[in-house]
């Protein structure tokens, strides 16, 4: 198997209100949608797909598990100014934020969780990795 993502899947209890909240709120642009399912290109050949619990279920097999989801999604950014200003933004939108701080590794980052609770880390990486995500300037 290559080493490779395609998408990211996330069981959602209300594809309306994900929609609001990533298309509306955010700004982001779907590439597709349907009332059971919200595609948004988030990165090079990667798709975050927003999927009806009940859609999720019936394909899996299994109800999605409810509470914190053991996973984090990042979105990281060139300086602190711009963490802040996401972090604000989503706060803006109802979402529940956690300050940015210095972290012990080196970065800055705060989190946020949208509304399925989703945890979202909005960082600066300093060094290789945090070079190697940020798109080309």
């Amino acid at each position: 198997m290559e080493q490779r993502l395609s998408l990211i899947t996330l069981a959602v209890a209300d594809v309306t209100r994900s929609r609001a909240f990533y298309v509306d709120g955010l700004g982001w642009h779907p590439m597709f949608e349907s009332e059971e399912v919200l595609m948004l290109p988030v990165a090079d050949r990667v798709i975050l797909s927003l999927w009806s619990a009940e859609g999720f279920a019936a394909e899996i097999g299994e109800a999605p598990a409810s509470g914190v989801a053991p996973i984090t999604l990042s979105h990281n950014l060139a300086t602190e100014a711009e963490v802040d200003a996401v972090l604000a933004e989503a706060e803006a939108l109802g979402a529940t934020v956690s300050r940015a701080t210095r972290r012990e590794w080196g970065g800055y980052s705060g989190y946020f969780a949208d509304p399925d609770g989703f945890r979202w880390e909005i960082a600066v990486n300093p060094g290789d990795t945090g070079a190697f995500v940020l798109p080309p300037a």
